[in-house]
């Protein structure tokens, strides 16, 4: 029975990475003739600007026979600003080959590299390439690997007798000691498992371009890979999105249990919400071209078309999601779109182009309408705008890079975080402590289940894994912090999955602003070279970049400084050690992880992050009191709090009572506008919020300014009488229409525009109903007419008060004006543009008087050709609707 395995080619750049591949395939008689890099003809360089630029960009794939091996090789890209498209493949390899540059030895990526393929515990075999430039000294080479690397590194070139690698692969672990010892030798099987297990390492020499060594490294893998087991159920990892040339989608992925068959039905989740759709096409790639075969049994490597929702690292079917990724970019730049360009159309471009390349991390940031993308670097920058303009014929460019900072905490805070608006509930309590620098955020659960179900705690450790978490200094990313559930409670009757991840959210942020909090930097890890005399200058340089190095190395004449500089501090100075050594220096990077910032005060201050601004992340709890959720901010939250403080002495009793019954005060018609994200959230999905100056700012409904008296109206009769109606201004301030909206929004509009119906067939005006839809994204306006009535959803960007102020605008120099709205800002605005105003109560009660009555008047008064608001009633509901809008003045 053939077995099928996938290797994976990794290297720092110019290494000769891609030469080996293509000396592989050759030597499995996967190709014909063996391209180059240099010449443009690489098998698996398949892209333009591979090919125009001698590099590697995106991860490929070839299919190839190891014996009685099926083999898929994936060739990454050994460039560090692609090293996100790197390490992407380690999702799906079941042993790697790392190739080291004879002549450089160890760089300081490929240090990385190797950091990486032991993090995710993949079994490696290394071949040191370039062994024919001079210079190259085997036995040297190798004290290097087994001192940067692994001591556990062992020459197994064929030129070695089988007794002195037997001899030497003994001394890495006591399993194959004690064989050796007993047996004189060591089985094939056993070093195997040994490779398998990471305690040995075969390195192989040669040279790639002269197809030295490239037998002997296949040999190997042919003789120690070890066939790994699948579960009978099918499960896949997605370690790719592409496209094809038709701009068909592709989801890459490895089978991993079971197998995946043409038409069959693949389950997955995309954000918290389960899917399924129909795997169209299964393909086989090899380079550009591909197989396409009717099923994938597990251990395959394919793309499959047909799948819309994947994302790169997602588990389908009994496949839990992937580790997150440990590259991600340091750099953030503004995306600067050409004059004219439709920057909305742009954003969705960018985000197909997301997809491909996750790291991006595509922001909009609303309130400047700006657009920012993270990269690697400024080779990264250069694709991006190639991609751009090949794939969608847009020339973009990019502002000045600012650095990506994170977060962290010095001590540990118990976060509490509570969420009850009206018919939900959720309380949630999390321990959050410092973690070891580069760990990044773990989470656990130390709650019993006597104290909340198992279900609600998984569900609320998903929420904490499901996104990043901003920190409280400068709004980024915290990271390297142990986040661990303590206690929570949810309610038999109203607990819904959301309430949990509301109440999650709101613990981590109620936790950070208890706690001091470290800002973070990113550092990197450089190995500098530079002729004897430039020693000192290039300390100089590392020390004001506050930066740190061991003590220099003198190799063949030349002295070598290695140490960790921050980021921030390290740009542009490539250029200037070629500029001063006049070219014999040499600077290389790689990203190190990060540490506490040097000017985090200066970074701050420059950022100017308000966390209480920041409501789309909010920092304190919805209680609920009377009737009403209210809103406590995050340092009262503890003395509002239902389960007691795991690390706190427990509040006094009847203290909660008394102060929910203090703060809970509210006015009629007032709407908490956090109940507002949740029915804008069930009617048209996530909010994306309009912002202005620093923070976010959203249309609220206000309290009503109190009556300053009554005086007489007098009504001008105009050709033409409208009344304008805030809809959900009015839903949300009445108690029925409100009530039925928290269980389905559609009914709510439905009786709303039917009363008004109603109450236009009595008065005889034209009534315009407006919603908000200014959330919706690409959302344009829409206008209909129901029964007698005009409906209008907003555009996006276009709240109901700004249609409904444009309007007035409009029509209220020519025309009787009428708006129906509790919104107090917004009657002063429209009692400035010449139009009378109304509110949800004198609305309310405008539609009970005329009612019956006048539906009475309207069947027995003649109707004049031309319509007014009073002009149909009787003398007696005319007075009653005159004291109404009277008050309302």
């Amino acid at each position: 029975m053939e077995k099928r395995t996938t290797i994976g080619i990794l290297a720092h750049v110019d290494a000769g990475k891609t030469t080996l591949a293509e000396a592989i395939l050759y030597q499995c008689g996967a190709i014909r003739r063996v391209g180059r890099v240099d010449h443009g003809d690489a098998h698996l360089d398949t892209h333009s600007l591979e090919r125009a630029r001698g590099i590697t960009i995106f991860a490929s794939q070839a299919q190839l026979h190891l014996g009685d091996w099926q083999a898929a090789l994936l060739d990454t890209p050994g460039h560090v600003d692609f090293s996100a498209e790197m390490e992407r493949t380690l999702w799906v390899l079941d042993y790697a080959i790392l190739v080291i540059n004879g002549a450089d030895g160890v760089q300081a990526h490929v240090r990385t590299l190797w950091k990486l393929l032991g993090q995710y515990r993949i079994p490696v075999f290394l071949f040191v390439n370039k062994m024919d430039q001079q210079g190259t000294d085997r036995a040297a080479l190798l004290a290097e690997l087994k001192d940067a690397l692994d001591g556990s590194c062992v020459d197994f070139t064929a030129d070695r007798s089988t007794a002195d690698i037997w001899e030497d692969a003994a001394v890495c672990d006591e399993a194959l000691l004690e064989q050796f010892l007993e047996t004189g030798e060591l089985k094939d099987e056993t070093i195997a498992h040994q490779i398998r297990g990471r305690k040995l390492f075969p390195c192989y020499f040669g040279s790639a371009l002269k197809n030295e060594g490239v037998r002997e490294i296949l040999d190997g893998l042919t003789r120690y890979m070890v066939q790994a087991e699948y579960p009978a159920d099918f499960g896949a990892r997605v370690y790719k999105i592409g496209r094809d040339g038709q701009g068909n989608r592709l989801t890459y992925l490895k089978v991993t249990g079971g197998s995946l068959k043409v038409k069959q039905i693949v389950r997955g989740e995309t954000d918290g919400e389960n899917w399924e759709e129909k795997a169209d096409q299964i393909r086989l790639y090899s380079g550009s071209s591909f197989e396409a075969v009717q099923e994938a049994p597990a251990g395959t490597v394919c793309a499959v078309t047909g799948l819309s929702r994947t994302r790169a690292g997602e588990g389908l079917g009994d496949e839990g999601r992937g580790p997150l990724p440990a590259l991600e970019p340091v750099l953030t730049y503004q995306l600067l779109p050409p004059e004219g360009c439709n920057i909305h159309e742009l954003l969705r471009k960018l985000r197909v182009l997301e997809e491909e390349l996750p790291e991006l991390h595509v922001v909009w940031r609303e309130e400047f309408s700006e657009i920012h993308v993270r990269v690697m670097g400024e080779v990264q920058i250069e694709i991006l705008k190639s991609l751009m303009q090949e794939r969608f014929g847009v020339s973009v460019e990019f502002g000045a890079g600012s650095i990506v900072y994170k977060e962290t905490i010095g001590n540990v805070v118990e976060g509490v975080g509570h969420f009850e608006p009206l018919r939900h509930y959720a309380e949630v309590h999390l321990i959050l402590e410092p973690g070891e620098p580069g760990s990044g955020l773990v989470f656990e659960s130390r709650c019993s289940e006597d104290v909340l179900d198992r279900n609600w705690q998984r569900l609320i450790l998903t929420h904490l894994a499901e996104r990043s978490h901003p920190g409280v200094l400068t709004g980024s990313e915290i990271t390297d912090m142990k986040i661990s559930l303590a206690s929570g409670r949810a309610h038999a009757k109203h607990t819904e999955g959301g309430d949990f991840r509301q109440a999650t959210y709101r613990a981590v942020r109620q936790g950070l602003k208890q706690a001091e909090s470290v800002l973070l930097e990113p550092f990197y890890e450089f190995r500098l070279t530079v002729p004897a005399d430039k020693l000192g200058r290039a300390m100089t340089d590392i020390q004001k970049m506050s930066g740190s190095f061991s003590e220099p190395e003198n190799e063949n004449g030349q002295m070598v400084l290695k140490g960790s500089v921050p980021v921030s501090r390290m740009q542009g100075y490539a250029a200037e050690v070629t500029a001063y050594t006049r070219g014999l220096g040499h600077l290389s990077c790689s990203l190190k992880g990060y540490g506490p910032c040097a000017n985090a005060e200066e970074v701050i201050a420059e950022t100017d992050y308000d966390s209480e601004a920041d409501i789309l992340n909010p920092t304190g709890s919805v209680f609920c009191a009377h009737g009403a959720g209210f809103y406590v901010p995050w340092n009262q939250v503890f003395s509002y709090m239902h389960l007691d403080s795991v690390l706190r002495p427990k509040k006094e009793p009847g203290k909660l009572g008394m102060e929910t019954a203090r703060r809970s005060q509210s006015s009629l018609g007032a709407v908490d506008p956090k109940e507002l994200d949740e029915i804008f959230e069930r009617t048209y999905g996530p909010i994306r919020w309009e912002r202005q100056g620093v923070g976010r700012v959203e249309r609220s409904f206000r309290k009503e300014p109190e009556d300053t008296g009554k005086r007489e109206i007098k009504f001008r009769k105009k050709e033409k009488e409208y009344l304008l109606v805030d809809g959900y201004n009015i839903i949300f301030a009445w108690e029925d229409l409100k009530a039925l909206s928290e269980i389905n929004l559609e009914s709510a509009r439905g009786k709303l525009m039917d009363v008004l119906s109603n109450l236009q067939g009595a008065l005889g005006c034209t009534l315009i109903l407006v919603f908000d839809a200014y959330r919706v994204e690409g959302g344009t306006r829409e206008i209909f007419r129901y029964h007698n009535i005009h409906v209008v959803y907003t555009k996006e960007a276009e709240t109901a008060d700004q249609y409904i102020e444009k309007t007035v605008h409009e029509l209220g120099r020519k025309y009787q004006v009428t708006v129906a709205t509790s919104d107090g800002l917004e009657q002063v605005i429209i009692m400035g543009q010449g139009a009378n105003r109304l509110s949800a109560a004198g609305l309310r009660e405008l539609v009970e008087v005329t009612g019956s009555e006048l539906r009475e008047t309207m069947e027995h008064k003649p109707v004049s050709g031309k319509n007014y608001l009073f002009e149909n009633l009787s003398d007696e509901v005319r007075s009653w609707i005159e004291e109404i809008l009277s008050a309302e003045e």
